[in-house]
């Protein structure tokens, strides 16, 4: 409710309008009486009103008239009428028409401010869900990718030429590029923003946590099933489905994917009956999916029936000229997270050795950095020599550097598979593949105790 809601109380019996504007003014409110329907319409013409109260019954401009044009001038306003108990009819018909709430004559004064009370307070939720879905919808959109590279300005103008489109969208990317942030911006930016956004890592999950996430299941599917759950494409319906890491999904959930694709039907697991779901799939991966056709690990026909629309994400290290920018956005998101810091911006050699960083875990990596030096940070300005420690542990700029102490050939082989687990967020099984080991192999580089295969 506002600090102190205006309300305009109307009625044809001018003491009946003073006497309950004044029960109101009691009560915190700044109340204001109109002895008839035309002067309440004047007055919502030409002065602020947060809500109004009127009788229904009035000549030449009755209250039902009243109503039309408080919503026409403003649909969220709440109105209140107020009605002798045989006119009841009148009374639905104008909740009908969008009234609030009616009251029967007579009635007590408190029983009206709860009702005034509840209206002003669901107008304030309304706004600001309102207020919120706006202004995530203007965080996410495409036009807060940042950077004036030509790559990235391709990126930004395919999203807004394909974000209102039905068609799937796959977004191709190494890991770190930001591909959840193009798939959150084809969803701000197109009509389905107000519907929800439902996203889920394909490879986080193992093959039937995965099934039942996607499609839901009936009670009694499975052991645990104690009752029926809706899955990510129902709870999606009418908005859009981020499926992170599709090049991880199995083939046999590639299957029953390509036949939601095509049929536009879910069916949850140990369901007998299929329902329609309205879902705009966006899917993203960081591998070569055609060389994963060749190899029999995607299915071809999945990679058609996604592959209507394509972005590619380019690396932070082919769009160099956007460093500084992203390195100005994260210095100031991470002084927010960290107020305390004395760090406020970077030098020139400090800024200049970013812009020639490799970046191999890309803007993601970046950030990271920027949080590390905002954190540990003991002067206003971050120098070169700051660097040094943190670039040579993260790859370097130009390949590999090498600093310091000579290290064992054991704890060499301990950092660098630390590092590399760190570039894939701690997914291990993708970490033993890029360095063509297997898990165990990995465990012992990473200095763990063997738990078995």
């Amino acid at each position: 409710m506002p600090e102190r809601a205006r309300v305009l109380v109307v009625d044809d019996s001018a003491d009946m309008a003073r006497t309950i504007a004044a029960g109101l003014g009691d009560r915190g409110y700044d109340a204001v009486a109109a002895a008839s329907g035309e002067e309440a319409v004047t007055r919502l013409r030409g002065e602020t009103f947060h809500a109004v109260i009127t009788d229904l019954r009035m000549p030449k401009v009755d209250g039902l008239e009243v109503l039309a044009e408080s919503r026409r001038l403003d649909a969220h306003r709440p109105v209140i009428v107020m009605t002798a108990f045989s006119a009841v009819d009148t009374a639905v018909e104008s909740i009908r028409r969008g009234a609030y709430h009616y009251l029967t004559k007579p009635f007590k004064q408190d029983e009206l401010a709860i009702f005034l009370a509840r209206a002003l307070e669901e107008v304030r939720v309304r706004k600001e869900a309102a207020n919120l879905k706006t202004a995530l919808r203007t965080r996410f959109s495409g036009q807060n990718i940042l950077g004036t590279s030509v790559a990235i300005r391709a990126v930004r103008d395919r999203i807004h030429r394909v974000a209102d489109a039905p068609a799937p969208v796959i977004v191709f990317g190494e890991t770190g590029t930001g591909k959840g942030l193009v798939a959150r911006a084809l969803h701000a930016d197109g009509h389905r923003a107000e519907r929800p956004f439902v996203s889920v890592n394909c490879a986080a999950l193992p093959e039937a946590l995965l099934e039942s996430e996607l499609y839901g299941y009936v009670k009694g599917a499975f052991t645990g099933a104690t009752s029926d759950r809706e899955g990510l494409f129902a709870e999606a319906d009418g908005g859009t489905l981020f499926l992170d890491e599709i090049g991880d999904m199995s083939l046999t959930l590639q299957a029953k994917l390509l036949r939601v694709l095509e049929s536009g039907t879910i069916r949850p697991v140990g369901a007998t009956r299929e329902r329609t779901v309205d879902v705009r799939v966006v899917a993203a991966t960081h591998r070569n999916l055609p060389q994963a056709v060749r190899e029999g690990k995607f299915r071809e026909d999945l990679l058609y029936r996604l592959d209507v629309v394509s972005i590619v994400v380019p690396s932070l290290r082919d769009r160099k000229e956007d460093v500084p920018a992203l390195l100005g956005f994260f210095l100031e998101e991470t002084r927010r997270k960290y107020p305390a810091s004395p760090v406020q911006a970077f030098s020139a050699e400090a800024t200049r050795r970013l812009v020639e960083h490799r970046w191999p875990g890309n803007v993601r990596e970046l950030a990271h950095l920027v949080e590390k030096l905002v954190l540990l940070g003991h002067a206003p300005e971050v120098q070169s020599a700051d660097l040094d420690e943190l670039l040579s542990a993260e790859g370097g700029p130009e390949g590999l550097r090498f600093t310091g102490d000579i290290l064992s050939l054991r704890e060499l082989e301990r950092r660098y598979a630390t590092w590399a687990l760190a570039q894939h967020g701690g997914h291990r099984g993708k970490t033993a593949e890029k360095l063509e080991i297997d898990p165990k192999t990995l465990r012992r580089l990473l200095g763990e105790a063997d738990r078995g295969d």
